[in-house]
């Protein structure tokens, strides 16, 4: 793989996506809404461009010539939909794969989708603030459009088993969780990153919710 396109990519997670596939030599096109308000994030192997990933059209005009996709893209906080989001964006992601022959779509999922040790879900924990339950039901609905509409795309929704580590930095170590979700888990995203492009690098898993931790 020599070539991926990254939406979401001014985001945390996007940010290090791109870091990692210009570490490993890739050419990347990063996918933001507003390049100028991402002066640093063009470099050497990185072509910025304006793209919204709901935009079906838009979306398949962008994957074309890449050999697989990632995104990283979200939306959340006042005056966003995040239903509308994720149903319109994974139905774009999927489409584009078909149409272009991407040979590999990776989302960046959330661990609370994933049941604890005892398989009850995350979402029901009081753990997890009544205020982010709407963002988490929409990602988990992106996440079934996947299961039940793209079973003819290689796709893998990968997430933290439990939550970010900002300040971890890059250690390049990460493990595929034991069970599903644990929030006493934390991985950087960086490490996530790394994750994400050996799965690009060489695919081992497919057509499932994959959940890593820290190494």
């Amino acid at each position: 793989m020599t070539e991926l396109v990254v939406f979401g990519a001014g985001g945390r997670a996007g940010r290090r996506t791109v870091d990692e596939a210009r570490r490993r030599g890739l050419g990347v096109t990063a996918v933001v809404r507003d390049p100028a308000r991402y002066p640093g994030l063009a470099a050497d192997g990185v072509r910025v461009v304006a793209g919204d990933v709901t935009d079906a059209a838009r979306v398949a005009e962008l994957v074309a010539g890449h050999e697989a996709v990632v995104s990283a893209a979200a939306a959340y906080g006042p005056g966003s939909d995040p239903d509308a989001f994720f149903a319109d964006s994974t139905r774009a992601l999927l489409g584009a794969a078909r149409s272009t022959g991407a040979r590999r779509l990776l989302v960046v999922g959330l661990g609370a989708l994933l049941p604890d040790a005892a398989g009850r879900p995350l979402l029901e924990s009081p753990a997890i603030p009544a205020e982010a339950l709407p963002f988490c039901r929409a990602h988990g609905a992106g996440l079934e459009i996947l299961r039940t509409e793209g079973g003819d795309v290689d796709w893998l929704y990968l997430s933290p088993s439990g939550l970010f580590d900002e300040e971890g930095g890059r250690t390049g170590r990460y493990r595929v969780a034991d069970h599903g979700g644990d929030l006493a888990d934390r991985i950087s995203y960086q490490d996530l990153a790394v994750a994400l492009l050996d799965e690009l690098a060489e695919p081992r898993h497919h057509r499932i919710h994959l959940a890593v931790t820290a190494g």
